[in-house]
């Protein structure tokens, strides 16, 4: 039995990928069903899958931001990108962040499946959506370029998203277990790295450089 876990924020999106996988997939089994990414990358630190199907925006931590840190940890790790977005900056961000396939949320039910069974044996599968974007084009042109641009450090990214997500200062340093201070400290550090000095400016790089989705 292939042993697959989901990451996604919305229920009814990890009920319906569960239908799919329990009617259509063969020797399928959910072990896991999470709800961010947090969750999500302490989940593969401690357990093995053979393949996670990650949400790519998710609260506290997004699906890209915990696909790299998974990565890291496990460079073998087989990761599907689900996402509600087909845009050629969404897949090469998956992929560049060592995702090895990218499926929308509209694909059909047999996508899902093939997605499945072609990254379990260590292929890369792109739905039909997004089949037009060549994955050896994303590899080494000006993705990553884009991403490490603002040299942002891992919780700078990590306090960024939550910032745009709407949290305040002192729910951020909840989160983390932090002091305030600290959180001020982060957000001053983003704003002088971004040469930015407004919060809405803040929330408009998040979204647009992917970090985050609302």
């Amino acid at each position: 039995m292939k042993k697959i876990v989901l990451a996604d924020d919305h229920a009814i999106v990890r009920q319906g990928v569960r239908a799919v996988l329990e009617n259509l997939g063969k020797d399928l089994k959910i072990v896991a069903e999470l709800s961010n990414g947090k969750e999500l990358v302490e989940y593969a630190r401690t357990h093995q899958a053979d393949v996670y199907v990650v949400d790519i925006s998710m609260p506290v931590l997004n699906g890209i931001e915990a696909v790299e840190r998974m990565v890291k940890h496990d460079p073998k790790v087989k990761v599907i990108i689900l996402s509600m977005y087909d845009d050629r900056i969404s897949v090469e961000k998956s992929l560049k962040a060592g995702a090895k396939g990218f499926i929308v949320k509209v694909s059909t039910a047999d996508e899902i499946v093939d997605a499945i069974e072609e990254v379990s044996a260590d292929r890369f599968y792109l739905c039909n959506k997004v089949s037009k974007y060549i994955v050896q084009g994303f590899l080494g042109k000006t993705g990553s370029r884009r991403r490490d641009a603002s040299g942002l450090t891992p919780k700078e990214k990590e306090v960024l998203q939550l910032i745009a997500e709407g949290y305040s200062s002192k729910q951020i340093a909840k989160n983390f277990n932090l002091s305030l201070n600290t959180i001020h400290v982060h957000r001053n550090n983003i704003m002088k790295k971004l040469g930015i000095h407004k919060q809405a400016e803040l929330v408009r790089y998040a979204i647009k450089e992917g970090i985050a989705q609302l």
